[in-house]
C-alpha cells in the first residue's frame, strides 16, 4: 500500500512540474505577440476575425487570425490558410494554446482570435488564462445560447463581458445594451470604444466582394485606428482578404424545370434578429427579389430557436414557407395563424434531399428566391448538397440601386475530418515540435527568413520582445505587459 502511495505522489508531482513549465511556455508564447485582439459576441466573430486580420495586413503588420465558425481556419501572415487540426473531429477551448504557439513562431505584430467559449466560465478562462487579450472586441448581444448565458438579453451581455481585458482596451457596435457593457467595462478598468456603422459610407461598403454590414466593417476600422493603421489602407486590406466559408452569399441557378431561382445562404445567422437583418440587406441591395420564398431547417437540439424562425415569417413576408429537418412541428406551430396557410410540412428525421427538393422547387415560379433560414446541420446540408448539383444560371441578375459586385469565387470547402495533405501534416507536426520548415520570404516579417524556434540555443532568451510605441497613444492597456508581474 505505501508502495502505491508512493507512486501516486510521484506522478502528481511530475504531473505539477509538467502543468507548471507548460504554463510558463504559453505564457512565453503569449510575451511574443504585442497585440492579441479576443473576437467575442453572438454573431458575426468570424467575419470580424477576418475584416480585422486583414485591416492589419494593409498596414503591413504582420498579423495571424484563426476563426472557429462555420470552418475553423488558421490564417497565415501572407492571407493563405488551413483547417484547424482537431484530434477526432472535436472542439476544444485549449486547442487555444496550441494555436498560439504557431502564431508566435512568426514573431507577429498582432494575432486576431476568435472566442470559442460558450459557457461564461470557459469565457473568463479563455481571456484570463489563453489570450490575454489586449484588445477585446464584443461585437453585438443577440438572442443565443440562453440556456448558456441567458435567460435575458442583459445576462447575455454580462456573460459576454467576461471576455473584457482588465486594463485594455474594448470594441464594440453593440448600441441598445451599452450601458451594460459600460458598467462591465469599468470594472474592469478597460477602456470601452464604441464602433459607430454610420462612420461607414455606402460607398465604402460597395468596395467589398461579398456580403457584410457596416457594424463589422466600422469595428475593423477602430482596431486598425488604434494600431496606427490609415483608414484607407486598412479598407483596401479588407477588400483583399478571403471571406469566410460562411460569408452571407447568393447564388443562382436553374431548376430542373427550367426556372431561375435565386438562393440566400443565411443560415449562419441562426438568431431571429441577425436573420431578418441579413434578408433585409439582401432585399435592399437587390440580390434577392420577391416572390420571396422561405426555407426553415429544424433540429431535435435547437427546437427554441426552430420556434424563433417560425415567429419571425411575417417580418419576412414569404409567399411560400417551406419546413425541413426534425421537428417541424416546432416551427410551424410558432408561425403566427394567419401564416400558417402559407407552410409547408417537408419535415422529416433522416430525409433525403432527392424527396423534399422537387416538391419545393416546383412550388416556386420563374424568377423566385429562396432563403434558407434556421439550422444548418441535417437537411439544410442535404439542401446546399442539391442545390450546387444544379446548373448555375448565367443570365445577368437585375441590378438594385447598390447590388454589390458579384461575389469573388469561393475556394472548394476544406473538410475538416478529412486527412490532411502531407504539407499540413507536417506543418501541424512541427507546430508540436516548434521547428518550421522554410517559408517563402512573403510570409515572414523578418527579412524572409523563418524565426528561430522556442529555446533558440544556450543562453539565449525564449523571445526578443519588441514594443510598438505610438500604436496605443496614451490609451489604458498601451503596454501589452503592464498587467503581468
Amino acid at each position: 500500500m505505501l508502495y502505491l502511495y508512493f507512486v501516486l505522489l510521484i506522478s502528481g508531482t511530475g504531473l505539477l512540474i509538467a502543468g507548471i513549465v507548460e504554463q510558463r511556455r504559453h505564457y512565453a508564447a503569449l510575451h511574443a505577440i504585442p497585440t492579441r485582439v479576443l473576437v467575442n459576441g453572438i454573431r458575426g466573430k468570424s467575419s470580424i476575425t477576418r475584416l480585422c486580420a486583414g485591416a492589419l495586413r494593409g498596414g503591413d503588420l504582420v498579423t495571424v487570425a484563426k476563426t472557429t465558425g462555420t470552418a475553423a481556419r488558421f490564417i497565415h501572415p501572407d492571407a493563405t490558410e488551413e483547417p484547424v487540426y482537431r484530434k477526432f473531429g472535436i472542439a476544444n477551448v485549449v486547442e487555444q494554446i496550441g494555436i498560439v504557439r504557431r502564431a508566435a513562431s512568426y514573431r507577429p505584430h498582432a494575432l486576431v482570435i476568435e472566442c470559442m467559449a460558450v459557457m461564461p466560465a470557459l469565457q473568463e478562462v479563455n481571456q484570463s488564462k489563453l489570450i490575454r487579450s489586449t484588445i477585446g472586441i464584443l461585437c453585438n448581444v443577440r438572442e443565443d445560447h440562453l440556456a448558456e448565458m441567458g435567460p435575458t438579453l442583459d445576462d447575455v451581455a454580462r456573460s459576454l463581458c467576461r471576455s473584457m481585458p482588465e486594463d485594455g482596451i474594448c470594441v464594440t457596435a453593440e448600441k441598445d445594451r451599452f450601458a451594460i457593457l459600460q458598467e462591465e467595462a469599468d470594472a474592469r478598468n478597460c477602456r470601452l470604444i464604441y464602433a459607430d456603422p454610420e462612420t461607414v459610407s455606402d460607398e465604402e461598403l460597395r468596395g467589398f466582394s461579398w456580403f457584410t454590414f457596416k457594424e463589422n466593417v466600422a469595428i475593423a476600422l477602430t482596431v486598425a485606428e488604434l494600431l496606427g493603421v490609415e483608414r484607407a489602407v486598412a479598407l483596401q486590406g479588407m477588400y483583399d482578404a478571403p471571406p469566410d466559408p460562411g460569408v452571407l452569399s447568393v447564388e443562382r441557378y436553374v431548376t430542373p424545370t427550367g426556372n431561375r431561382l435565386a438562393f440566400a445562404n443565411v443560415f449562419a445567422a441562426n438568431d431571429p434578429e441577425s436573420t431578418l437583418m441579413n434578408v433585409n440587406q439582401l432585399l435592399d441591395l437587390g440580390a434577392i427579389n420577391r416572390p420571396l420564398n422561405v426555407v426553415i431547417n429544424c433540429r431535435p437540439d435547437r427546437v427554441e430557436r426552430n420556434g424563433q424562425m417560425g415567429e419571425i415569417v411575417p417580418d419576412l413576408k414569404p409567399d411560400h414557407v417551406f419546413v425541413i429537418g426534425h421537428p417541424a412541428k416546432s416551427a410551424i406551430d410558432a408561425i403566427p395563424a394567419e401564416w400558417r396557410n402559407r407552410a409547408v410540412d417537408l419535415g422529416g428525421e433522416k430525409r433525403a434531399a432527392e424527396e423534399f427538393m422537387p416538391v419545393m422547387l416546383d412550388a416556386m415560379p420563374d424568377g423566385s428566391s429562396l432563403v434558407a433560414i434556421g439550422n444548418i446541420h441535417g437537411q439544410g446540408e442535404e439542401l446546399l448538397e442539391f442545390l450546387a448539383e444544379l446548373p448555375a444560371d448565367d443570365t445577368p441578375a437585375t441590378a438594385g440601386p447598390h447590388t454589390p459586385p458579384p461575389a469573388v469565387a469561393q475556394p472548394a470547402r476544406l473538410d475538416p475530418y478529412a486527412a490532411y495533405p502531407a504539407a499540413y501534416e507536417e506543418r501541424y507536426q512541427a507546430a508540436q515540435t516548434m521547428e518550421f520548415p522554410d517559408r517563402p520570404q512573403a510570409a515572414f516579417g523578418h527579412g524572409g527568413n523563418p524565426p528561430p524556434p522556442y529555446g533558440a540555443g544556450p543562453g539565449e532568451p525564449e523571445f526578443q520582445h519588441t514594443e510598438w510605441p505610438g500604436r496605443f497613444g496614451s490609451a489604458p492597456g498601451a503596454d501589452p505587459d503592464a498587467r503581468r508581474p
